[in-house]
């Protein structure tokens, strides 16, 4: 047997072996939350992230273990970060909202144009790499009905064939722009959740400066620049300030 193939065997058995590992941990953490084992569940789940799989179910379990324990900030944190990896699933945002009634602040939302609204909608359907999946679906369709129009006799077949091949063709296209669109706004957008009980908002990186808010825990947040050991944020009201990275913890770490 060759060196190559060698090494294949190896790198399948240790993804196997690390995939029954994984499941076996998802399994008896499941039963543990059944239980009533909150803490003994997390730790299980919490194994299943060292092992480099990151998943919106395993994310959604933690967050419900969290809000089982009354732990609001890892709750809200859990539940946002299985929203990252599955932004449509109705059940992950149900508990959500559930969690997000425990915290102290209640913050409104800047208002926004019914343009944003349906831009904002439209763009987050899917994730960028589902719109990415649908694009190559359509422009597979496109090929095919494109060969269909060079193969089929009848005009009429030939017409059709035709038709769903551009109609395809700009779906497909109008998808990779979702994608892109999807992507930068994901770019652009560094959230994170207050960890601390309460955090004091100030004006300038530093602790001789002024308080100008207060957040508590389980806040949502938005990183705007980092300076040493302070991050600059805005909340969803707009308002902007200082506070230590010590105090919150960012989504987008996996």
């Amino acid at each position: 047997m060759s060196t190559k193939k060698i090494v294949l065997l190896i790198c399948l058995g240790w993804c196997s072996l690390g995939f029954s590992q994984n499941e076996a941990l998802f399994n008896e953490a499941t039963e543990l939350y059944n239980n009533g084992e909150y803490s003994s569940a997390i730790e299980n789940y919490k194994k299943i992230l060292e092992n480099g799989e990151h998943s919106s179910s395993v994310y959604f379990n933690l967050g419900n273990c969290n809000y089982k324990l009354n732990a609001i900030g890892p709750s809200i944190y859990f539940y946002e970060k299985a929203l990252l990896l599955d932004p449509n699933n109705k059940e992950i945002q149900n508990n959500l909202r559930f969690a997000q009634n425990m915290r102290l602040d209640a913050i409104e939302e800047m208002p926004k144009t019914e343009l944003s609204r349906i831009y904002n909608a439209i763009v987050g359907m899917f994730s960028s790499d589902q719109w990415a999946y649908i694009a190559v679906g359509l422009i597979f369709l496109f090929v095919l009905a494109y060969m269909a129009y060079y193969f089929l006799r009848s005009a009429n077949q030939k017409r059709a064939a035709f038709i769903s091949s551009i109609f395809s063709l700009a779906l497909g296209s109008v998808c990779i722009l979702m994608a892109y669109l999807n992507h930068q706004q994901y770019k652009n957008d560094d959230p994170a959740i207050v960890f601390s009980k309460e955090v004091q908002v100030t004006s300038e990186p530093n602790n001789n400066s002024a308080a100008i808010f207060t957040l508590h825990e389980g806040t949502k947040v938005n990183i705007l620049e980092e300076l040493d050991d302070w991050r600059r944020i805005r909340i969803a009201d707009g308002q902007t300030g200082w506070l230590m990275d010590n105090t919150i913890k960012p989504l987008k770490d996996f």
